[in-house]
């Protein structure tokens, strides 16, 4: 599958480019815009005095620079920030920056030689992946550390990790018959200056997000199923009273889940067709726990959380981001501030705060199968063997909880956490790559939890043999976790078995 680029992408086909194998080429009128935005500002800078061409970056912008140094005034800014520190960021972070480096420049208000992009459209579509460590980014000239490594691979530098290995950039390039980059008027600023990277790591985690919530309403229909809950706190009348759309549409989604299930009860026919006018106590719940019943409010909010920060991702990914803005139509350049990355930083800290919040929502549904007192139906840890002498997932349930509560002090905001720095020059920043990291880790707990959520939810169907009762959706997926994981009885290791439904929620 080939995509091509003109002016904007969605996040469904920067999934296709970053997980199904789609490549990246420019439309003509693309290479049209980016052609004409360089010649405008070749013309136009000439004679002026323009930030980041002709003076110092930052608070060294007082300082003009003379003409004779303009390309090393480029290469400096490269080298002087590639100052990277810790882990390399995984690949799939660093595609995902290119991606969005890309569209960015193909917006054509970076006035950069369109070499630039092309090299960097080779790298996304041969998988040459630049060398970034995670540490570096206040997101404030955006992402000016973890770029500076693109850009210092884009120029023949620093390293790449290409088929498994890390190499040196030159040796990958002679190898791919590419050419490094040249600098004609400001490439080096414009590679480096941007919210590329904190964009790139919001998008993967808005693709993983979407998997956790699908996962989740999954989950939290079988739960439903085993505790025989009445099915109307899932119905469209209920549901729509209140006008949100997120739980109008997990509702229908749970009602479509769950469509042909034996397990689920009709209020109606058991309670209102029955007066029960001799019975004074009821043995089953009338009204399920929170964690069963307010799903569609819980998971609502989520979803509608997922979908505003799609948007903002989105809109992030096909804007200018860069400074200054050079834009041809009108004929003037612009400097500003459109490299701070608050839109991502806000919407990555609500996305956090979210999918902890489903994270403890799968918590509580656990907890409600372990908890023998709560349930009523299933027996303590969901112990399949002998009480007292084998434990069910009593252990599982520790890391569960452990991981919530790690998730739940990582939710804290990091988009207020604004440090001074740059001889006070960037005196408020955004943190926006900062939070979209630990964004990742959350979404990472989350799809922990719910490794041993489902594999307890799986243990309890087959407790209460209602397995050919299940929904067909439902059914489906026990039978797919159980030819993961079979059913168990005697105590066994079992942290092989939680990644290895953790690669079946990830797929």
């Amino acid at each position: 599958m080939i995509i091509t680029l003109e002016r904007r992408l969605t996040l469904d086909e920067i999934r296709s480019i970053l997980y199904e194998g789609a490549t990246l080429m420019l439309s003509d009128k693309a290479k049209d815009n980016i052609n004409k935005s360089y010649e405008f500002l070749k013309s136009f800078s000439s004679d002026k005095v323009i930030y980041g061409i002709n003076t110092g970056f930052g608070p060294m912008a007082q300082y003009r620079v003379e003409d004779r140094f303009l390309r090393e005034l480029q290469y400096n800014i490269i080298r002087s920030h590639s100052t990277g520190a810790g882990e390399p960021l995984d690949d799939i972070f660093v595609k995902a920056a290119m991606i969005a480096r890309v569209g960015t420049l193909v917006q054509a208000y970076s006035g950069i030689h369109i070499s630039v992009v092309e090299l960097l459209i080779e790298f996304i579509n041969r998988g040459i992946y630049p060398k970034i460590p995670r540490h570096g980014s206040v997101g404030a000239s955006g992402d000016l550390v973890q770029l500076a490594h693109i850009a210092l691979t884009l120029i023949g530098e620093g390293e790449v990790h290409y088929k498994g290995e890390w190499r040196e950039t030159a040796e990958v390039l002679k190898e791919n018959g590419l050419e490094p980059i040249q600098i004609y008027i400001r490439e080096g600023l414009c590679i480096t200056n941007g919210t590329s990277m904190m964009s790139g790591i919001a998008a993967v985690n808005l693709i993983l997000s979407q998997k956790l919530f699908n996962h989740s309403i999954i989950a939290s229909s079988l739960v439903n199923e085993i505790a025989s809950s009445y099915d109307d706190f899932l119905s469209h009348e209920l549901n729509a009273a209140k006008h949100h759309e997120g739980q109008i549409f997990v509702a229908k989604k749970m009602r479509e889940t769950l469509e042909g299930s034996q397990c689920t009860l009709n209020r109606e026919k058991e309670l209102y067709d029955n007066s029960h006018s001799d019975t004074t106590t009821f043995g089953h719940k009338l009204q399920p726990y929170y964690s069963l019943r307010c799903v569609p409010q819980v998971l609502g909010s989520i979803y509608d959380e997922i979908q505003n920060a799609i948007n903002v991702v989105e809109n992030e990914y096909a804007s200018a981001c860069d400074n200054p803005i050079v834009d041809y139509r009108t004929q003037n350049v612009y400097p500003g501030g459109n490299f701070h990355g608050d839109y991502i930083s806000y919407e990555m800290d609500k996305l956090k705060i979210a999918i902890t919040k489903m994270t403890m929502l799968a918590e509580r549904q656990l907890n409600y199968l372990c908890h023998d007192k709560i349930n009523g139906i299933l027996p303590p840890f969901v112990n399949l063997g002998v009480l007292g002498l084998n434990y069910g997932v009593q252990a599982c349930q520790f890391t569960a909880t452990s991981t919530t509560a790690e998730s739940q002090t990582l939710s804290m905001p990091n988009s207020i956490h604004s440090i001074p720095n740059n001889n006070d020059n960037q005196d408020i920043v955004s943190m926006g790559t900062n939070s979209a990291e630990l964004t990742n880790m959350v979404i990472e707990n989350a799809f922990q939890v719910l490794a041993i959520h489902f594999m307890t939810i799986i243990q309890a169907v087959d407790y209460l043999k209602i397995h050919d009762r299940l929904a067909p959706s439902t059914r489906k997926v026990y039978n797919e976790l159980r030819a993961i994981v079979p059913v168990f009885v005697e105590d066994s290791i079992k942290y092989k078995d939680i990644e290895n439904i953790i690669s079946y929620l990830k797929r």
